[in-house]
């Protein structure tokens, strides 16, 4: 299970340790993706690249970027995951990597709860 909070932003955050070090995430819906991350953290993942994808932009605005498979520490463990890195950006982590998580966001509390659901 993994805990985070609510931004003074009202944007919900969790903390991930990436290459030793202690990052924040935002957790975004509206992302259709996986990851996306900033290029300083390219060299420490060893991204295998896979290809070009159109990527639709909040504002309808569509952009070509470059698609890579990483291993990637979520949880407890590594899983393969698709990511795209952007200069000056930010960890965002979208809907496909929260696939097997029941995500909670309280507001009021100012919690989120990433809580991994097994089913069968």
């Amino acid at each position: 299970m993994i805990h985070g909070s609510i931004s003074d932003d009202g944007v919900p955050i969790i903390t991930l340790s990436i290459a030793g070090q202690e990052c924040t995430a935002t957790i975004d819906t509206g992302f259709n993706g996986y990851l996306e991350l900033p290029e300083t953290l390219r060299n420490t993942l060893n991204p295998q690249y896979i290809g070009l994808v159109i990527s639709v932009l909040a504002g309808g605005q569509t952009i070509e970027e470059e698609l890579y498979q990483v291993n990637f520490l979520f949880d407890g463990r590594i899983i393969p995951a698709e990511a795209t890195f952007v200069v000056n950006g930010e960890i965002l982590i979208g809907p496909h990597l929260l696939r097997e998580y029941r995500l909670e966001i309280d507001f009021v509390r100012r919690t989120v709860v990433l809580e991994k659901v097994i089913i069968g």
